[in-house]
């Protein structure tokens, strides 16, 4: 069909004209104004009012600065490097035990010095102690265990048979160079034989007896020193002086009585002993009879103080005996 004509051929009458639908418009949205914003000129092909506006995106930010490189360090520097390193380190480690060292030095003389202290304190604890001993055997003195000395004496002790004459013997002192054991008797128990010449004699105990020989003699001081082959046990000599109240055991061979025990007392230390020309007797109250002569005399403390010698005549309980430094003096055994 041709535009304006009906469908006899004939022109088309104007008609009513159709309404043309109408477009619903968007909403006019507020236009944004951003500051410093200048909007471009409407333009034929611009968007349409009611488009929205956005502002522009923001700039990115700019990357950091980049540090300088510094150089490469050529090759050939690398090892003093490391060598200058390794220095530093050694000086370090050494500068430590170095410190350690002092530290170790200072350590142990402070304890020198403690241990040095400590033994002055021991020295000083053992003084007080042995001070303590000495104090509480002069207190217990008269508490005389006889058994305990007598059963560590008599072993020591033998009857000496010299011909015609006995008397008592005992070891003492220190052991002979060439081995065996000294005694010590008096003088006058073996004179009958050894003005004789003869210088053998013998020792009995227990129904055993044994040679001995005479082999040094202090005519003065009536003492005789014994020698035997055997070994048997030896006293010890007191090193000091016994003194008056002193408990003492006597032990010898009185009238031929082998192991004969006896106590008493030190009655008393002398130099004015009548007939004696002022030798030093031992004076005791402890019984003795012929035969004790060249026995010891023992204190509490199991030592030898003296030799019994000698008892008063038409007298009892005063008996003498010679000091035991004397006869260590003369024989040189103790």
């Amino acid at each position: 069909m041709t535009a304006g004509y009906d469908p006899t051929g004939n022109p088309a009458r104007p008609g009513p004209t159709p309404p043309v639908p109408v477009q619903p418009q968007a909403p006019a949205y507020p236009q944004q104004v951003y500051p410093q914003q200048v909007s471009a000129p409407a333009t034929p092909w611009s968007a349409p009012p009611f488009a929205p506006q956005y502002p522009p995106a923001p700039a990115l930010p700019q990357s950091p600065p980049v540090p300088p490189q510094l150089p490469p360090v050529p090759a050939r520097r690398r090892p003093r490097l490391v060598l200058a390193v390794l220095v530093v380190v050694l000086f370090l480690v050494a500068a430590g035990e170095g410190y350690q060292l002092v530290r170790l030095g200072d350590r142990l003389d402070a304890a020198s010095r403690t241990a040095a202290d400590d033994r002055v304190a021991a020295g000083k604890s053992a003084d007080d102690m042995d001070r303590r001993i000495k104090a509480l055997e002069s207190r217990v003195a008269g508490s005389l265990d006889s058994t305990a000395v007598a059963n560590a004496v008599l072993p020591s002790v033998f009857r000496v048979d010299a011909g015609q004459f006995t008397g008592t013997a005992f070891a003492v002192g220190k052991a002979p160079a060439g081995g065996g054991t000294d005694l010590i008797t008096n003088y006058h128990v073996i004179e009958s034989i050894y003005e004789k010449g003869t210088k053998d004699a013998a020792l009995e105990r227990d129904s055993q007896r044994f040679p001995v020989k005479i082999t040094q003699v202090d005519q003065k001081d009536d003492l005789a020193l014994l020698h035997s082959t055997e070994s048997f046990h030896r006293l010890v000599s007191a090193s000091a002086q016994v003194q008056p109240g002193a408990p003492i055991v006597v032990v010898g061979a009185p009238l031929g009585l082998a192991q004969t025990v006896t106590t008493g007392v030190v009655s008393a230390v002398r130099n004015d002993f009548p007939g004696e020309g002022g030798k030093t007797f031992i004076q005791f109250d402890a019984p003795i009879n012929p035969g004790n002569s060249g026995g010891p005399v023992v204190n509490a403390q199991q030592q030898v103080v003296g030799i019994a010698s000698a008892k008063a005549n038409n007298a009892e309980g005063i008996g003498l005996a010679i000091p035991i430094a004397l006869a260590c003096q003369a024989f040189s055994i103790c």
